[in-house]
């Protein structure tokens, strides 16, 4: 059997995209997910969404032209239902009060019982093979974290640009700048030996992705595209709101100069 795979979504605001970026979860061809939603207390429709969602994915019927019946003149139609349920389990978390964005992808975590794991930003969109090309690299027990290329594409669907990030090496990930992390996947453990999120950075897959290097994970970079990022210009709030993003790029900064002298100082295993 598969190993299963636990899939945080932490949503604020986003009842415009959340449900695309949920279809892109549950049609992933991998067999065995688990998806957890977190809302932190969205003023706006999420709920909604998450409710709407919830209940067609147990209910909802499509249907498709499948044969012509010529003695009737008449083209049958084959119904099934839009989702698929075997291998797929949904959870919902309903923060009681806006915890911030990294207290809910902890919580999310936390509520994890997959083999391995990952978060996905509740405005994009994960490409259908995502799960499967990453978790192979971790099933052959060739890496424990696993990163690919990505498309950066606008609210019209058109793609800005493809995103080649370099194979790892710590220098090429940590040291020169952060280029790996946005399309992931790991093994859930990792947060069991070297713990969570830290709640004091915006920059926080930064700080524990560096953290997770210097205590000698194995990294592979994936080189396929399999994970799109929707751009935020125009709509620049909340961890992308000026204010924030410089505080973000501040922290990544710090964070590496500190690998920088981690290197330096023989701290790389």
């Amino acid at each position: 059997m598969s190993k299963l795979v636990s899939m945080i979504v932490p949503t604020y605001n986003q009842a415009q995209y959340l449900g695309a970026c949920l279809d892109s979860i549950w049609f992933q061809d991998y067999p065995n997910l688990e998806i957890i939603v977190v809302n932190d207390c969205s003023p706006d429709k999420t709920a909604e969404v998450i409710d709407e969602f919830a209940e067609s994915v147990g209910v909802e019927e499509v249907s498709f032209a499948s044969y012509f019946d010529e003695d009737k003149d008449e083209i049958v139609r084959t119904v099934h239902p839009r989702y698929r349920t075997e291998g797929r389990t949904l959870k919902v978390l309903h923060n009681d009060k806006n915890m911030g964005s990294t207290r809910t992808y902890n919580r999310g975590f936390q509520a994890a019982t997959g083999d391995y794991c990952t978060y996905i930003a509740s405005d994009d969109i994960c490409h259908p093979q995502m799960v499967s090309e990453l978790a192979a690299p971790l099933n052959a027990d060739e890496a424990d974290f696993t990163y690919s290329d990505m498309f950066v594409f606008d609210d019209q669907g058109r793609i800005l640009r493809e995103f080649k990030v370099p194979d790892y090496s710590f220098k090429n990930s940590f040291e020169n700048w952060y280029l790996c992390g946005v399309s992931k996947l790991y093994r859930r453990n990792l947060h069991d030996k070297l713990g969570w999120y830290d709640n004091d950075y915006l920059a926080n897959d930064h700080e524990l992705y560096l953290r997770f290097a210097l205590d000698g994970v194995r990294f592979k970079h994936v080189p396929k595209t399999l994970y799109s990022v929707r751009t935020h210009d125009g709509r620049e709030i909340n961890v992308h709101s000026s204010s924030n993003w410089a505080k973000l790029l501040e922290e990544s900064k710090f964070l590496v100069r500190k690998a920088r002298a981690a290197k330096k100082n023989g701290e790389v295993r």
